[in-house]
């Protein structure tokens, strides 16, 4: 009798660990395989880091928050510009260090929510400034996906696959991303990103491009190649504003995941207490060579067609991709995918991303020829894509760190309209 009664007590969003969960865990994994492999390699990171990175991030998000959000941790794209920028810059190590410290920008947000409320971040971080940072992301990433598209390396200085042979791949990769997106139904529908490039892999082998040697050579289990990272102030200080907006975005997906499961996580177990779990995450993704770890929202459309709310399915999902990682196969795999197949890809998710800031400012409804929102935007903006930097010895503020910076600060110091 206790014991039918307990069953019935067990709701269907309180976490409950089951052994017949396994495959939809597995299955949710599937859904973020495309999107979670793509930073790493984008970005230069380790795929199997990547892998091993996002699981275990998962399970310390699960710790902090209780077991009481169905949500699985994977990177931003966000952070992949400033990335890029750190890997060419300063290389891998010292990019990490960057990338750990930006773990306590949320611990900083989550200590200031839980003293203030969510009100004084809201205050500080409007979508006057938000809008326009995430639009820059996009926006400095257009050519480096138009390169990779054209067979070319990032920054256009070399040419990896003949012009027209890359068109036909990268074109291939991303038409099958747009038809997946707006005519996939069920869990088709929610991996766009794989469909591509299984679409653009399959035109690569037509025509001949690609060498799968390295994947033959490759053992099929091994430990993943863990890189450790090393501290100085330039990376630092030039990745941490960035954190800003994925921060932000954090809010959206919270909300997002509240309204599937009609629990508000907001209040429990609260958004400080979230956005601690990604802080933690983030930092144990860049001690170990992964990139960092915040909330995902392809799993939220997963979680919105399958109904499946218990959070244990995550931690299914999380035990899949460390057990994934030490698969190196797949990880040598993804790194002989051809440079167009992932071009066209970015084409659409750059563009993707600049129209999620576009989007931003809209639903904010406010009047962009106003004076003082007008100067907002259109400094983020220009000093951001128009490559703008200020230096001070060794120390030099540019890009999407400066975009965001200066948004922050004249947001605080501009007189507001009295009208």
């Amino acid at each position: 009798m206790n014991s039918a009664s307990s069953r019935r007590e067990i709701a269907p969003t309180d976490y409950n660990f089951r052994f017949r969960d396994c495959l939809v865990g597995a299955q949710m994994l599937f859904v973020a395989f495309g999107a979670l492999v793509l930073v790493p390699i984008l970005t230069g990171l380790d795929s199997n880091v990547a892998l091993f990175t996002a699981g275990v991030g998962t399970l310390l998000f699960q710790v902090c928050t209780r077991g009481k959000v169905p949500i699985f941790l994977a990177s931003s794209f966000a952070f992949i510009a400033p990335i890029i920028y750190g890997v060419q810059t300063w290389g891998i190590p010292q990019t990490l260090g960057g990338l750990v410290c930006s773990g306590l920008v949320y611990f900083l947000l989550s200590g200031l929510i839980r003293w203030r409320g969510t009100e004084v971040v809201l205050r500080l971080l409007p979508p006057i400034v938000t809008g326009p940072v995430i639009m820059v992301i996009g926006l400095i990433l257009a050519p480096v996906a138009v390169n990779m598209a054209l067979g070319k390396t990032g920054d256009g200085s070399a040419v990896l696959v003949p012009e027209n042979t890359a068109l036909w791949i990268s074109m291939s990769s991303l038409l099958v991303t747009v038809l997946v997106s707006l005519l996939g139904r069920g869990f088709l529908k929610l991996m766009p990103i794989l469909c591509g490039i299984a679409a653009g892999f399959a035109v690569s082998l037509i025509l001949g491009i690609g060498d799968w040697s390295a994947v033959a050579a490759t053992p099929w289990l091994r430990v993943p190649s863990f890189t450790f990272p090393e501290f100085s102030w330039a990376p630092i200080l030039f990745i941490v504003p960035i954190t800003l907006a994925p921060a932000i975005e954090h809010f959206g997906d919270i909300i997002a995941i509240s309204s599937v499961t009609g629990r508000d996580y907001l209040k429990d177990p609260g958004v400080h207490t979230t956005m601690f779990g990604d802080g933690i995450a983030t930092m144990f993704a860049g001690f170990l060579g992964g990139p960092p770890c915040t909330t995902y929202s392809e799993v939220t459309g997963a979680v919105t067609l399958t109904r499946a709310f218990n959070p244990a399915i995550m931690t299914w999902a999380a035990l899949s991709a460390i057990l994934l990682s030490f698969v190196a196969k797949i990880g040598a795999f993804l790194a002989t995918i051809p440079v167009p197949v992932m071009g066209g890809i970015m084409i659409l998710l750059f563009g993707a991303i600049m129209v999620v800031g576009l989007n931003t400012l809209v639903r904010a409804g406010k009047d962009l020829m106003e004076p003082r929102n007008m100067i907002i935007v259109a400094l983020i903006i220009i000093f951001g894509v128009g490559g703008m930097q200020f230096s001070i010895g060794s120390f030099k503020l540019a890009g999407i760190g400066l975009a965001a910076l200066t948004g922050v600060v004249l947001n605080l110091l501009l007189p507001k309209s009295k009208t």
